[in-house]
């Protein structure tokens, strides 16, 4: 006996105006995994794909068509967007939910914000919160169902509601180990040539998402691992090569961006994933993420090889003192070094800068400002300081968060606590990086007329403030 299975996705690019703008949109990577999981068990899946959709009526279109017995409302948990728990997500996925429940359907969903806070989810209707990589979890609990005999409570990693309206865990569930063992994503279940259409129209080519591992070793302490966790599982460069050739040959994917927190780790394993792709033709330029500590010149040198085209470091601020504060394990030499390396084997090095970590003074600002003055990376993605449950910084912070705790979209930038500077003047700053980073040097009477009004916009309060 099969189930009819409807997984959803939650990121509907219409609710993120910045997402919308940069019309960079990406398959709903881990939805199609576990999509993957269950066809290999014997369900009968159906996968709502929120990124084109108008809204929530989609999905209530698509539940009264396939008429499920189980629905997933899965995040996407390789997309750094889901990270951020949205406002305008939370009330997708909630929304989602309670459709799914009305229709008399079995619900479980997983994602970071699920993960947080999952009595909101429970009573919204979810029938179980999978904590965990839903890989293995939301099959076997798609079984249980199946098999109306069987114990939920015996499955690890499920959240349920417990008699008196609160919550109670099962066993923990442990991260999946042999990354290899895994089903390629089902591309097959979404409208690949949707995806084809927007990316030509805006940028020629169309851009495609994997991932080589899961997790993250290092202890930055503002990140949050809800899912994942403080491990790195990491697929083999044959495993990862060979998906790579598929994609390339049934997608037609012209560009990857791996979505790893983390790509590759050693230069032995991105030197011998050149030669994997070599090997089977499947050469593609590609975009990853990085830390300046491991991007050493052997490094660029084998991601050069193996056809990188732009990495984004995680550089967050030009000043040492704000990046011992986050814990960060890196240095701004490091930045300067690996930036170069990069810039020297032909790929784009490209920054992530976090502005707002407690305890900014304008100085640390200014040496923001200069490192990327001095060091010209090739495009920089600016944010402010964002506590995430479960994190050293969300606990040092939680005493000034009001009620409003997350941004309503990816481009809010709102101080959720009190930090030095007001939201107003943060964003001030990150057009003032930007428009840096685009002219190639600083603006010296715009610099000059911020830091004459900097002690007007400095923080007072704990403020939630506007979006």
């Amino acid at each position: 006996m099969t189930h009819r299975i409807l997984l959803a996705s939650s990121l509907f690019l219409k609710h993120d105006r910045k997402q919308l703008e940069r019309m960079k949109p990406y398959s709903p990577l881990g939805t199609l995994l576990v999509a993957s999981a269950c066809r290999e068990r014997g369900h009968e899946v159906s996968v709502f794909d929120a990124t084109f959709a108008e809204g929530i009526l989609d999905f209530v279109s698509l539940l009264d068509a396939v008429k499920p017995d189980v629905v997933g409302v899965l995040e996407d948990n390789f997309n750094y967007l889901t990270k951020m728990c949205t406002v305008s997500t939370r009330e997708s996925m909630l929304g989602m939910i309670s459709a799914a429940h009305a229709a008399g359907c079995k619900v479980a969903v997983n994602g970071s914000d699920a993960a947080d806070r999952p009595l909101l989810y429970l009573q919204a209707g979810a029938d179980a919160v999978l904590t965990g990589e839903a890989d293995n979890s939301f099959p076997a609990l798609a079984a249980a169902w199946r098999d109306s005999g069987s114990e939920i409570s015996n499955i690890p990693g499920l959240v349920l509601l417990d008699e008196r309206g609160g919550t109670r865990n099962t066993a923990q569930t442990r991260g999946i180990d042999d990354l290899d063992s895994l089903p390629l994503p089902a591309w097959d279940l979404i409208d690949v040539e949707a995806y084809r259409r927007v990316w030509h129209a805006a940028h020629g080519r169309l851009s495609w998402n994997m991932a080589t591992s899961r997790g993250c070793p290092f202890g930055c302490n503002w990140c949050a691992k809800p899912i994942f966790g403080r491990r790195y599982a990491q697929r083999s460069p044959e495993c990862v090569a060979e998906e790579m050739r598929l994609l390339k040959e049934r997608v037609r994917a012209d560009h990857i961006w791996f979505a790893d927190d983390i790509f590759g780790l050693t230069t032995q394993w991105i030197a011998q994933f050149a030669a994997e792709v070599a090997e089977r033709d499947a050469r593609t330029p590609f975009m990853i993420q990085c830390r300046a500590d491991l991007l050493r010149p052997e490094v660029a040198r084998a991601l050069a090889t193996a056809g990188a085209e732009e990495v984004w470091l995680g550089v967050e601020s030009g000043s040492q003192r704000i990046l011992d504060a986050m814990e960060k394990g890196t240095t701004t030499s490091e930045v300067r070094s690996a930036t170069r390396a990069l810039k020297e084997h032909g790929i784009r090095a490209c920054w992530f800068i976090q502005l707002g970590y407690p305890s900014e003074t304008w100085d640390d600002v200014l040496a923001t400002r200069d490192l990327i003055h001095d060091e010209q990376p090739d495009d920089i993605g600016v944010s402010v300081a964002y506590p995430l449950p479960g994190t050293r910084f969300h606990a040092k912070v939680k005493a000034q968060l009001g009620l409003r705790q997350n941004w309503q979209d990816s481009d809010d930038l709102a101080m959720l606590f009190q930090g030095s500077y007001t939201t107003d003047f943060y964003r001030r700053l990150r057009d003032a990086l930007h428009d840096d980073v685009r002219a190639g040097t600083r603006d010296l009477a715009r610099w000059s007329s911020l830091t004459a009004e900097e002690g007007l916009h400095r923080s007072v309060a704990p403020l939630v403030a506007a979006g």
